[in-house]
Order: structure tokens, then C-alpha cells, then sequence
């Protein structure tokens, strides 16, 4: 009950993580203040901050559902002097509330950028700004930013410039707010080593992305360990898995949605390539071992070409060009739109809905079963443009295909 009588402030609370966050400490008899902008029930998201309420009352908490889009200066500081009035101070901050576009720099419409910008690295920081002279009051204040270490291998950026400088942007609030207010409020972030299973994701990934991820509870755990140490514990970008095994957990299958399904890692954290025990003992990269001469992927597209039918068409109405790095590389395409279907090499004979680059030995991969789209993406190693629902569909089609390629 290390929590109990505390108030946490929480963005995004109504559902996903910053609710796990919040059902964690309510078990402890916290005092939660709900501060999310869902007060109506949403077409295809679940919650509001009025159900989560009712869950956090349930679970042995206290709530106080506030009305707050972080991109409103005014509502932040509504909220806080509300939560100070009901509960008589704050003593811990979660940044959870963030925004997502995957997407390029030519492809980021403007209002996209400014919904990032303004919810990740404004909504973070004003937050923290009006919870700060509250939280210097208590006597184990916490700042915990839902963000990552910043890496600065250029992987994390190409793909998605906006979103990686506005995740950034809550780290870099960590870094300064950590040397700013050392010895009065901790402050910190924390970030999954895998795909966190949420309504985001699975917008993200389409369906069956959940099989490749973990419970927010696993966040949850983390969060609580590092919001019960003493503010000395300040300026750390901590990874949950990593904290957790520090912390003696051993079993990390009652995290997965699938135990013993491969996960996929979250953005922004490098994967070291798998190694594989070669006839000598000695270790062998599996990336060189996948490029063959003899041009896996000309017989990848050839047995595609075969297997292609009349239902792969109608079911997914798309045309997709691959633009191949390495060995047996360049332009090549599977056409889903035209009757029949086809696939080859060169441009597609119609414009295309998808276009996707990755190297050839990840295509191969990919094709063949043994690295999934989603991972791909996710990692860096494949990178799409255009329709990803479309994508999403070809992923689907893969699934069918696999045992034949």
C-alpha cells in the first residue's frame, strides 16, 4: 500500500496504458485524477473518463474525471487546481497522453504535425509546468514521462521524422526537468521493450498484431516500482523489462497476450541481429546467411506469381511495388487490382496503391515467413508509403501464401 493516499495526475487516462497506470495505484487506495478528453463514448475506442472512474472507485481508489485536451493550456490548469481542491495537493505527474503518425515528412500533413507537437512536447511540458509548484510540495513528488532514451541512430528518424522529434521531446523534458528540480521532484520516463497491446496498436498492426505483444500491465508493474522509489531516484530512461528483472521478476509470460509467440520490439529501441550456432560452433549472423545467389527473390515473385488466385484479388483490390536494396534487388511488384492478378518484375502495369523498400534478404524474409511485416516496419527495415490498410491486407495475404513460398 505504498501508494495509498497519493494523488496521481494522469493524461490519457481513460484508457490503454495511462489506465493500467492508474488501476495499479488505485489497488494501493490512491487518489487518481483522470485528466483525458474522451467524456463521450467514442465510435471505435473503448472508455471514457467516467468508466475508467468506475473501474478505478472499484479497484479501491479515488477518481476525479476531469474533461482535458492538453493542447488547451486552460483545461491543464483547471484540472490541477481542481485535483488540488478535491484532494489537497498532487504528489505524482504521468505524461501517458501522446499522438501517433507513422508517416514521412512529405507524407505528415501539417495538422498531424501540430497534433504531435502539440500533445507530446507542449501537452508534456505544460502539464509538468502547472504541476510543478504543487508537486515540490509533497514529500516523494514523481514526473514520469511515457518516452523513450533518445537514440539517435537515424533509423528511428527516416521513416517517421515528426513522431520520433516529438517523443524526443518528452525525453528532453526528462533530461532538463531531471537537472532542474533534482533533490525536489523526481523525474524520469519509461518505455516498453515490446509492442504494448492497445487500441493504438491495433490500429497500427491490424488484426492479429495482439498475438506479437504484451498487457499494459506490464507497464503498470514498472511504473509502480519507480513511482514508490524515493525522489532521489531522478533523470532515468528506463526500459520495463530491464527494471523488472532488476527488480526479481522472472516470469515474463503472464505479460504476453500469446505466451511463446515471438514479440514485436518497440520503436526507437535497436534489435541485435539474431545469431545462429553455425556446424563449427562458432556464431553466425543470420542476415548473411539469408542472401543466396541464387536469386531468392526472382523465385520468391515466381512462386507468388503461382499462387496468386481470383480470391487473392478480390479480397484485397490492391496494387503493391517493391523497391528492392542488394542482391537481386531493384523495381518489382504484385498486382492485386487487375483481373487475375500478377507479379514480376519492373513497375506494375497500374499505378500503385502501396509502395514498400527494404532490402531483398528482409524481403525474402518476409515472404517466407521468417520476419513478420509488423516487425519489419517496426524496426526500421521496411518502409511503407501510400494505403496501410492496404498493407495491412497484404500482410493478411502473406499469412495464406506462406506455406507455399
Amino acid at each position: 500500500m505504498k501508494l495509498a493516499g497519493c494523488t496521481l495526475f494522469i493524461t490519457g487516462a481513460s484508457r490503454g496504458i495511462g489506465k493500467a497506470i492508474a488501476l495499479k495505484a488505485a489497488k494501493d487506495g490512491a487518489n487518481i485524477v483522470i485528466a483525458a478528453k474522451t467524456a463521450e463514448p467514442h465510435p471505435t475506442l473503448p472508455g471514457t473518463i467516467y468508466t475508467a472512474a468506475e473501474e478505478i472507485e472499484a479497484a479501491g481508489g479515488k477518481a476525479l474525471p476531469c474533461i482535458v485536451n492538453v493542447r488547451e493550456e486552460q483545461q491543464i490548469i483547471n484540472a490541477v487546481e481542481k485535483a488540488v481542491k478535491t484532494f489537497g495537493g498532487i504528489d505524482i505527474l504521468v505524461n501517458n497522453a501522446s499522438a501517433i503518425s507513422l508517416t514521412g515528412t512529405l507524407e505528415t500533413a501539417t495538422k498531424k504535425v501540430n497534433l504531435m507537437m502539440d500533445v507530446n512536447v507542449r501537452g508534456t511540458y505544460l502539464t509538468s509546468k502547472a504541476c510543478l509548484p504543487h508537486l515540490r510540495k509533497s514529500k516523494n513528488p514523481h514526473i514520469l514521462n511515457l518516452s523513450p532514451p533518445m537514440n539517435l541512430n537515424p533509423m528511428w528518424f527516416k521513416n517517421h521524422c515528426a513522431y520520433t522529434i516529438s517523443k524526443y521531446g518528452m525525453s528532453m523534458c526528462v533530461l532538463g526537468m531531471a537537472e532542474e528540480f533534482r533533490g525536489e521532484v523526481a523525474v524520469n520516463a519509461l518505455w516498453p521493450k515490446t509492442a504494448i497491446h492497445t487500441a493504438a496498436m491495433d490500429m497500427l498492426g491490424g488484426a492479429g498484431i495482439e498475438k506479437q505483444c504484451r498487457k499494459t500491465d506490464i507497464l503498470a508493474d514498472a511504473a509502480y516500482c519507480i513511482l514508490t522509489k524515493p525522489k532521489t531516484f531522478t533523470g532515468n530512461f528506463i526500459i520495463d523489462e530491464v527494471l523488472l528483472r532488476e527488480e526479481g521478476v522472472k516470469d515474463f509470460d503472464v505479460y504476453a497476450i500469446a505466451p511463446g509467440h515471438p514479440l514485436v520490439p518497440d520503436f526507437f529501441l535497436d534489435v541485435e541481429i539474431d545469431t545462429t550456432e553455425g556446424a563449427d560452433g562458432a556464431k553466425v549472423k543470420t542476415e548473411s546467411a539469408a542472401a543466396k545467389p541464387s536469386g531468392p527473390v526472382a523465385e520468391t515473385f515466381r512462386v507468388i506469381q503461382g499462387a496468386l488466385t481470383e480470391e487473392h484479388v478480390k479480397s484485397t483490390q490492391g496494387v503493391f511495388q517493391f523497391e528492392l536494396s542488394g542482391d537481386g534487388g531493384g523495381t518489382w511488384y504484385i498486382d492485386l487490382k487487375t483481373k487475375g492478378g500478377s507479379a514480376g518484375f519492373g513497375k506494375p502495369p497500374v499505378t500503385a496503391d502501396v509502395v514498400m523498400s527494404m532490402s531483398s534478404v528482409d524481403f525474402v524474409k518476409m515472404f517466407t515467413g521468417k520476419l513478420k511485416p509488423t516487425l519489419a516496419f517496426m524496426s526500421g527495415k521496411l518502409r511503407i508509403k501510400g494505403n496501410m490498410a492496404l498493407a495491412i491486407k497484404l500482410e493478411k495475404m502473406l499469412s495464406q501464401l506462406t506455406s507455399k513460398l
